[in-house]
């Protein structure tokens, strides 16, 4: 009885500890020219990020939409509040995979890959198709 006891508690706190670590990607991050930032958030068992801020968020003194969208009826939303990260899981060893990238300067949804190399940093990888035909920034954690 004890021994079946201290099992359960001691897979309670496995399961614990792998949530603690999925939810590690929860914060704000800046990307690595320092023209954004996303807010990452948890819905579900998914992750998602929507852009928060933006280094110029105006052009032509108006804000800053998504013209570049391939759907014409998006075209004039605007580029902040946009959920450019969507439906990452968590798959260990601080790895979040399977989900999609959003550019809104090109109108492009990329497959994306992302890894947190600290508690303050990220590498973000976006590609077509395999994970060698792309490109790798490193964001940092924005404190509030």
């Amino acid at each position: 009885m004890i021994l079946a006891m201290l099992f359960s508690l001691g897979t309670g706190v496995t399961t614990l500890s792998a949530s603690v670590r999925s939810d590690a990607l929860i914060g704000t991050w800046e990307n690595s020219t320092g023209h954004i930032r996303v807010e990452i958030y948890k819905k579900g068992h998914l992750f998602y990020g929507t852009l928060v801020w933006l280094k110029n968020p105006y052009h032509n003194g108006k804000p800053k939409t998504d013209w570049k969208n391939p759907d014409p009826a998006l075209r004039n939303r605007q580029v902040i509040g946009l959920v450019i990260i969507r439906g990452f899981m968590y798959e260990g060893n601080y790895i979040w995979d399977n989900g999609k990238v959003y550019d809104p300067d090109s109108g492009n949804d990329y497959s994306c890959k992302l890894q947190l190399i600290n508690k303050n940093s990220l590498e973000v990888r976006g590609f077509i198709g395999i994970t060698f035909i792309g490109r790798t920034e490193v964001w940092t954690r924005v404190s509030k």
